[in-house]
């Protein structure tokens, strides 16, 4: 593999552009803080090591890519989320029949909004990181479109240790050495009926997270609890955890954190979930939305 530095106090962006337009690659940066958008690279084929540790050091470097106009093969599609690790399913959201790896994202629950459940829809949609209800949550998903309304259905991206960073220094003090609790009750446990919430219950039972993580790789801290699947901050009075909860998940919503995507048909986001939290806006009713995607397995959460 391409031998990039991948932490961004060690990463030359300069290097990796120079390295990248070698390879007839171009990255252009959504933000000044998060989301590049890639050209110039394959995915229907199999990445050279050197592509793939451009699109690596990119990921690691903006936390969510974006690469347009790439009509992929579902194996295509797979064999590129197994470059960041093992795949894994979901027990909730359907899989594309025949692809167990690939979940189809489609309203709520793979199911198309009607003119009765767009409500509980909007509803259900909150900002979130993937999965955190697992011992290991996931470390990436790669997000492709496959179809779109003609406006609207955007989804939007924050830069969670950013957030970390823009917290007052006495809260940082207060929230570094606890825990809390993740749910997929807390999110999913309204969208099935009452015998599957119990089973929901007996498979995932509440796990706990640092509610500030460190980035494995980059050494980054992380803002890491998200309204959908944290419940409450361990071990403290209850109106405190209320208190902060409610003060950290309004700071993932400060727009200088945030990207937000505009999908065209085809597109693929790949994003870091240890790093970062998004949100799928709502506002194409009665359009239809679908999108594909890989999910990679996760690693253990550590302060």
């Amino acid at each position: 593999m391409a031998s990039l530095p991948l932490s961004p106090e060690e990463l030359d962006l300069k290097e990796l552009g120079d390295r990248a337009a070698g390879r007839g690659i171009a990255i252009r940066p959504l933000t000044a803080g998060i989301g590049a958008e890639i050209r110039g690279l394959d995915l229907e084929n199999p990445l050279s090591p050197e592509d793939w540790g451009i699109l690596r050091a990119a990921w690691l470097r903006w936390k969510v890519v974006l690469i347009r106009d790439t009509d992929i093969s579902h194996e295509a599609h797979i064999r590129l989320g197994r470059l960041f690790g093992e795949l894994e399913g979901h027990p909730v959201i359907p899989h594309v029949p025949g692809h167990p790896e690939i979940l189809s994202i489609r309203g709520v629950e793979g199911v198309k909004p009607t003119p009765e459940t767009i409500e509980g829809f909007r509803a259900y949609n909150k900002w979130h990181t993937d999965v955190t209800f697992r011992q290991k949550p996931s470390i990436a998903s790669l997000l492709r479109a496959r179809l779109l309304p003609p406006v609207g259905g955007d989804t939007l991206f924050a830069d969670t240790a950013a957030a970390w960073r823009g917290l007052p220094d006495a809260v940082k003090e207060r929230i570094e050495t606890l825990d809390a609790e993740h749910d997929i009750v807390r999110s999913f446990g309204g969208r099935v009926t009452e015998e599957r919430r119990e089973q929901l219950r007996r498979d995932f039972p509440a796990v706990r997270h640092p509610v500030v993580r460190r980035h494995p790789e980059t050494g980054e801290k992380i803002l890491y609890v998200n309204y959908t699947f944290t419940s409450r901050i361990l071990d403290i009075d209850p109106s405190e955890s209320e208190q902060l909860l409610r003060l950290l998940f309004d700071r993932i919503k400060v727009p200088e954190y945030q990207v937000r995507l505009s999908w065209t048909p085809n597109a693929i986001a790949i994003w870091d979930n240890r790093s970062t939290q998004h949100y799928a806006v709502g506002d194409y009713f009665p359009a239809d939305r679908v999108l594909e995607r890989v999910t990679v397995s996760g690693d253990v959460v550590s302060r």
